[in-house]
């Protein structure tokens, strides 16, 4: 029996099969698991997402694990300061046997695209994923050229201070439905994956690992279809509103959250609600996915920086504060 075909229509088996994405991956990964969780949202909500944390905390590796666990085609880009926006989109090519120039695709043609450590590169090249993110096609000598449907990118970045990286632009940041901030393990966490490899663990060998495809594209189209149908009452749609007018006021912050950023808020909520059984949002489901949704979406003042206040806190604050729906 192949788990990625067999009743891959049947919303139930769905859920089942990307919630089995977090057993397979943890074949590989030890103690993410809201990073994984939020991986599986962006897949629901045809998003993108940004992983940022420390060099060393497995942030490629994660996405490798997804990669295996899903029956997907997938594909690396290591971004450096030299590489071109062609070496991504792709190029046209002389071929001197026909003498035309045919158009050779870039690795971002894939299912989901593994962009490896996206800040190291200038924004240039950043931008040339603009496009591809926003409307899933890439322009080459004025010729639109459609990508693969599903289509996710999975970024990963280390953390802006660290030498010779280039902070996103923030029309760049808005195109990432989720950010996702990977922690340095917990003590026994370590010791969890230090003997994991003193027993022989290969990370660049996953399927040593046992780690198998558990869910397709055909379970991904029938829990998106699922999730379209989840229910969102007024007063959530207003809770969501509320939130994200609230970081347009708050005094820590020169920049809130835009409606995109809302719209963003309202599709995680929704997918998330699914995931976990009900076919209706609650305000819970917005509070759990208020700060990977929208934390890259807001700037903070200078003054409230150098205070030590972060995103994270500020956002925290606000929905501490906003009443809740009854």
């Amino acid at each position: 029996m192949d788990p990625t075909t067999d009743n891959a229509g049947d919303p139930g088996d769905a859920r089942a099969a990307l919630e089995a994405l977090r057993a397979e991956i943890a074949k590989a990964v030890v103690g993410q698991d809201p990073a994984v969780t939020g991986l599986v949202v962006a897949l629901l909500c045809r998003g993108h997402v940004l992983l940022e944390g420390v060099p060393g905390v497995a942030k490629t590796l994660l996405v490798r694990a997804l990669a295996s666990a899903l029956d997907l085609d997938t594909k690396r880009v290591q971004f450096t300061p030299d590489l071109m926006p062609s070496d991504v989109t792709g190029s046209l090519v002389y071929d001197t046997r026909s003498a035309e120039f045919s158009f050779q695709p870039g690795p971002v043609f894939t299912n989901l695209l593994l962009a490896d450590e996206i800040n190291r590169t200038p924004p240039k090249t950043q931008s040339s994923l603009l496009e591809a993110m926003e409307e899933r096609q890439v322009t080459v000598d004025g010729t639109p050229r459609p990508l693969p449907d599903p289509f996710l990118v999975a970024a990963t970045q280390n953390p802006v201070e660290y030498e010779g990286t280039y902070p996103l632009p923030e029309a760049q940041l808005d195109r990432f439905l989720l950010k996702l901030t990977i922690p340095l393990p917990s003590r026994q966490d370590e010791i969890n994956v230090l003997t994991r490899h003193a027993e022989g663990f290969n990370p660049r060998d996953l399927y040593a690992a046992g780690l198998r495809p558990v869910a397709g594209a055909a379970q991904l189209e029938a829990a998106r279809a699922a999730v379209a149908k989840t229910t969102v009452s007024p007063e959530i749609t207003a809770y969501v509103v509320d939130i994200c007018r609230a970081t347009r006021e708050s005094p820590s912050l020169t920049l809130g959250v835009s409606p995109r950023g809302a719209t963003a808020l309202l599709a995680t909520a929704r997918a998330w609600a699914w995931l976990t059984g009900r076919d209706y949002v609650t305000p819970d489901d917005v509070k759990a996915l208020a700060l990977p949704t929208l934390r890259h979406r807001v700037q903070l003042r200078p003054e409230a920086e150098m205070e030590g206040v972060t995103a994270d806190s500020v956002i925290n604050a606000i929905l501490a504060h906003v009443p809740v729906p009854r």
